[in-house]
């Protein structure tokens, strides 16, 4: 028979919490205590003084149903009606239960637990008033908390408790809980399922809602330390204390923090009892739209009949992933009234659930909605779906009656069966309980033993909230450990709901997302979520979102205008098909063959006096030289090899030094003509046909050994400039060894300097042929070419250093050519009278009047 102790008539003063426990009994030959949280206190509004009107041990607090969880006690009714018809399970033997309501109050359950012990309204500890042999085990403890106030005392006794609240790690302490199980699967990896979710939706913007216990700081460090992971930042973190707290505190100091904080995303984690203060205090809309993700142990669905589910409508829950028992829902539809007469806590429910005010006046009037079934009740007041707890509580139920059916069996074959055949000490079934495991009648393996227990698997589900105030809750997803990494967790996020505000999913995120090309720049004092986006450095690259640096490209790319790829370089060189590379080829043909038209005009006229007086040998080897210094360049253009970079330099070297020996040599040679002349001089000696010659092979020779030295120890070589020119890659010489090569420029720039100023000196000589005029401007614009050459060679880059050598080359190269030969082709060719040997000897005369 089911009773109802302490229920009287309903009147318009609500029942006072601590005058009826147990609320429900159903008899049997062995009697299971079962606690559940059924009768929630209201939440204290009384503030200060108020709180001091009544003693603590007599205070009335009103009631409230929580209907949700009266699903809890069908499972307990339904497991007790398939155990006690099993002929096999427990044969000849009845199970009953005593069901008390507990609440998150220290004083409550310890209340309730010693009521258990003693076995009668009043509480004698040590003392019961219950049948010898009758009480078996208690199921208790929705929650940690809960089970660590029972435990405490129940182990005293060594009277077995069974949980089915969430599992706690803590609570799998033997040493201090020797005689409690869990039956709960394990949580561990309910984080990493939070964390997936989180990546999957790129929020990296979070707040954390948790109970102030064991259970929640440890949830809160596994989060942590996963978030730091990859790359996900708390904005807040707010712990609920499991106890009773006043609403206004609630409301002044929870939910102001929570709704102005700047996140969107706001995951909660703990049981539904202890964040039930959340929806207390709940106002009706969220000034800022919210994305709620509740881990499995809090019934998002679940609220104050005053509340309304507005505010989490599109929130994401992680629910167990539990297989369906048979016939509990075809039962849940059976339940009615009618069919439990005697059940006046199924009466009391039907009348609060159903909305049927005043009927409980009258215990004989007849329920209203008689048709009624509990499949048509809104989901905030039952779900015709089991639920985890009442899935747990349906297991250790029946893993008291395997325990009890694994005692018995021993006692019959050691044949102690006596008539008093069901008296024995509650702590005798600890030995049986711990070894329990069956197969319930989902097919699902059950093991008391909580190391053997299983890892929770997880359905994600999308709350939806509808304007006719209905509500539903749709599976998305689900998440199952211990498959591989990748299948492990799955997600249709187009069938999301995401809220009133969006269809789109909602940007969890401190900083917008950094787009490739930038990259992310820590704000001081603010979490790595929170960054500036900066633009990459020149020549670095960012190619995915929110990059934390920017890295260079290779050698032979460079960036595009986005800086977010790279793009290949272009091999370039100065080549003869480009407007510049053909314009100098041309200049350097065409002065080499308007050379070659000089030296042919001095062939032909070679007897005539001005050719002869110039130093035939010497014209022909300085006209030579200057082909050559034309040519030369025309190895600065095109491809370059090892070969070309090879000659480059030296044949640029050595013909230069030949042409300024031969200018060197002609002015030694007029300064040796004209001082020569004096009677007596010593310098009549050095007057030979060879000495110019000697000259040039000295000087030429000299450059010779420098050039050796410098291809001997670190020759000119091919190389690819990648950093000259932006985006291309420039195939130039390397001069190899720069000392050798400023060395070679130094030595034929000491011959130029010699030349000039020996030609400064011989500059007013009479003489008609006298070239030291046409030597010294010669070499002026020789050397200043060359001067210029040298720092604007330093400052160039590139393809410009090559060009700035080949035009210094035919610059210098042409000032020879045109100061030195273009007058005296223009005496040669249109100027006749003037190459005539008497003209000649008429200024040789006025020399020799000079000099004497």
């Amino acid at each position: 028979m089911l009773q109802l102790p302490g229920y009287g008539s309903r009147t318009e003063k609500p029942h006072c919490f601590y005058q009826f426990n147990p609320i429900v009994s159903q008899n049997g030959d062995l009697q299971i205590g079962i606690f559940l949280n059924l009768l929630s206190v209201e939440v204290n509004r009384l503030t200060g003084a108020q709180l001091f009107k009544s003693l603590p041990n007599k205070a009335c607090k009103p009631y409230q149903w929580l209907h949700k969880n009266y699903q809890q006690v069908l499972a307990v009714m339904f497991a007790v009606e398939e155990i006690n018809k099993d002929p096999n399970l427990l044969p000849n033997i009845s199970l009953g239960f005593h069901l008390y309501n507990t609440y998150h109050s220290d004083e409550k359950t310890l209340e309730s637990s010693l009521q258990w012990l003693s076995g009668q309204g009043q509480l004698i500890p040590n003392y019961s008033c219950r049948e010898q042999g009758k009480s078996v085990a208690v199921i208790g403890g929705a929650t940690s908390a809960l089970s660590l106030q029972m435990g405490t005392l129940l182990d005293l006794y060594r009277f077995p408790q069974i949980s089915y609240g969430p599992f706690d790690p803590i609570l799998n302490d033997k040493d201090q809980f020797p005689f409690l199980y869990q039956m709960a699967p394990k949580d561990t990896s309910l984080y990493q399922g939070v964390i997936h979710l989180l990546v999957y939706f790129e929020w990296n913007w979070i707040g954390l809602v948790a109970t102030d216990d064991m259970r929640g700081e440890e949830f809160l460090w596994k989060m942590r330390g996963e978030m730091v992971k990859n790359g996900v930042c708390a904005s807040f973190t707010e712990k609920i204390p499991v106890s009773e707290r006043r609403h206004m505190e609630s409301h002044e100091i929870f939910m102001p923090r929570i709704m102005t904080s700047s996140t969107k995303v706001i995951v909660i984690h703990g049981d539904t009892d202890s964040l039930m203060i959340l929806r207390y205090s709940q106002v009706p809309l969220f000034p800022v739209p919210k994305v709620w993700i509740a881990t499995s142990h809090w019934d998002i669905t679940m609220r104050p009949l005053y509340g309304d589910g507005a505010p989490f409508h599109g929130a994401l829950t992680f629910s167990y992933l539990m297989s369906e028992i048979r016939g509990f829902k075809t039962f849940l539809k059976e339940v009615v009234p009618s069919k439990y007469p005697d059940d006046v806590l199924l009466r009391e429910f039907w009348l609060s659930a159903f909305s049927c005010p005043h009927q409980s006046e009258n215990p004989k009037q007849e329920i209203c909605s008689l048709n009624a079934s509990l499949e048509s009740l809104p989901l905030c007041s039952f779900d015709m779906t089991m639920s985890g707890l009442s899935y747990t509580i349906y297991n250790t139920i029946y893993a008291v009656a395997w325990g009890l059916h694994e005692f018995f069996m021993r006692k019959s074959e050691k044949g102690s069966m006596e008539d008093k055949r069901y008296f024995f000490h509650s702590w005798q079934l600890n030995s049986c309980l711990k070894n329990t495991h069956f197969n319930n009648s989902a097919g699902d393996q059950v093991f008391v033993d909580e190391n053997r227990s299983s890892e929770a698997q997880y359905a994600i589900m999308n709350y939806l909230f509808f304007p006719n105030e209905t509500e539903n809750l749709v599976k998305v997803g689900k998440f199952v450990p211990k498959n591989p990494f990748g299948q492990d967790f799955t997600i249709c996020k187009d069938v999301i709901v995401w809220g009133w505000w969006d269809s789109m999913v909602p940007c969890g995120v401190c900083s917008d997302s950094c787009v490739p090309g930038f990259r992310k720049t820590p704000l001081e004092g603010q979490p790595a979520c929170c960054f500036e986006c900066s633009v990459c450095p020149e020549g670095e690259i960012s190619s995915q979102k929110d990059a934390e640096h920017c890295t260079k490209c290779p050698e032979d790319e460079y960036p595009n205008m986005q800086k977010d790829f790279c793009l290949p370089k272009v091999l370039t060189f100065l080549s003869m098909k480009e407007p510049l590379g053909m314009t100098l080829a041309f200049i350097a043909v065409s002065f080499s063959l308007l050379t070659a038209l000089v030296l042919g005009v001095f062939v032909k006229f070679q007897d005539t006096p001005i050719v002869k007086a110039n130093n035939r040998t010497l014209s022909y080897t300085l006209l030579i030289s200057l082909i050559f210094c034309f040519l030369c360049s025309l190895l600065f253009i095109g491809h370059p090899n090892s070969i070309t970079c090879l000659l480059q330099q030296t044949v640029f070297a050595f013909v230069f030094t030949v042409a300024v020996s031969s200018i060197l040599a002609k002015t030694i040679i007029v300064i040796l003509a004209f001082k020569g002349i004096r009677p007596g001089s010593r310098i009549r000696m050095f007057i030979h046909p060879r000495v110019s010659n000697y000259v040039v092979l000295i000087c030429s020779g000299i450059q010779v050994i420098f050039c050796g030295i410098w291809l001997g120890t670190y020759p000119p070589f091919p190389e690819a400039d990648t950093h000259s020119e932006y985006g291309q890659i420039i195939i130039r010489c390397n001069e190899g060894s720069t000392s050798a090569f400023y060395c070679v420029l130094g030595y034929m720039g000491f011959l130029a300097l010699g030349s000039f100023t020996v030609a400064f000196l011989v500059r007013n000589l009479p003489d008609t042929f006298n070239e030291a005029k046409f030597i010294t401007f010669s070499m002026l614009v020789f050397c200043s070419v060359w001067a210029s050459f040298l720092p604007t060679y330093q400052s160039s880059k590139g393809k410009a250093m090559v060009i700035v050598e080949i035009f210094s080359i035919l610059a210098s190269s042409a000032g020879l050519l045109g100061c030195i030969f273009i007058p005296k082709c223009y005496v040669i060719l249109l100027n006749r009278e003037k190459n005539t040997q008497g003209r000649i000897k008429n200024k040789r005369d006025s020399g020799r009047k000079i000099f004497s």
